[in-house]
């Protein structure tokens, strides 16, 4: 170890250290959680410090405890991914972006979890295709593939809440009722991604599919185009593809399987 690695472990503090180890020991175990002994031993930590901090991080909304007093991820996690900047995502994940559209023919786009939601961070599209700009939009989490897909793969807490919200009726096929939703989602995370058929703007159709880290969706991939070319014939092939792309994109993070 060199002298200038020694003087910055020196400086780390231990308690972050212990801190973070415990929160990493959480996402390995996502989404079943771990009760305090079995993360002490992870961690090699002894039982009441790895209490404490346990305790300390759920008060910031960092962990939660089920009804078996496991430790799980708490929502301040995704808060906090939330607000990260997206440069160094956009920079790894762009080239299979660039693969998937030359493979699909189709539009590429990538979106990110977001504190309000999902909001697309990068596009790639046809050189010969004229298509809408979704780069920095917000669109209805009900009524795109892409949204669908993240609805489809949060926790039943966190599903519960937001169906609770009011939904727009954008087009004849937009799914509103709260159960005909939760069947779509149900169906989604049977295959694995999600499709839209013309639900948010009627000549648009599409596929996504989750990009996963400890459980929860951080990102979704997805591939769209206009109706009369991307055609739900289609969607299963292009499902697999999108898969495909999320597990590369996941890889590119350096998310663990």
């Amino acid at each position: 170890m060199s002298a200038v690695d020694a003087v910055d472990r020196a400086q780390r503090v231990q308690s972050v250290d212990r801190a973070a180890a415990l929160l990493r020991a959480v996402a390995d175990v996502s989404p079943l959680g771990a009760p305090v002994a079995a993360l002490a031993a992870a961690t090699g930590l002894n039982r009441a410090t790895a209490w404490r901090l346990l305790a300390t991080l759920e008060d910031n909304g960092l962990l939660e405890r089920d009804s078996a007093s496991r430790y799980v991820l708490g929502p301040g996690i995704a808060r906090l991914a939330g607000a990260a900047p997206v440069d160094g995502i956009v920079r790894r994940v762009h080239p299979i972006l660039e693969r998937l559209c030359t493979e699909t023919g189709e539009t590429a786009d990538l979106a990110v979890v977001r504190s309000t939601g999902l909001t697309y961070v990068d596009e790639v599209a046809p050189a010969t295709v004229m298509t809408a700009n979704w780069l920095g939009r917000h669109v209805p989490l009900h009524a795109t593939s892409s949204g669908k897909t993240w609805l489809a793969w949060l926790p039943a807490t966190e599903l519960d809440a937001m169906l609770t919200e009011p939904r727009s009726q954008f087009t004849d096929t937009t799914i509103t009722g709260a159960d005909e939703l939760r069947d779509e989602l149900a169906a989604i995370r049977s295959r694995g991604y999600g499709t839209c058929a013309g639900e948010f703007e009627a000549q648009l159709y599409g596929v996504s599919a989750p990009v996963i880290d400890a459980a929860r969706p951080i990102a979704v991939v997805s591939i769209w185009g206009p109706r009369n070319r991307l055609t739900p014939d289609r969607f299963a092939t292009l499902g697999e593809q999108a898969m495909a792309a999320a597990m590369d994109i996941a890889q590119a993070l350096g998310i663990r399987p």
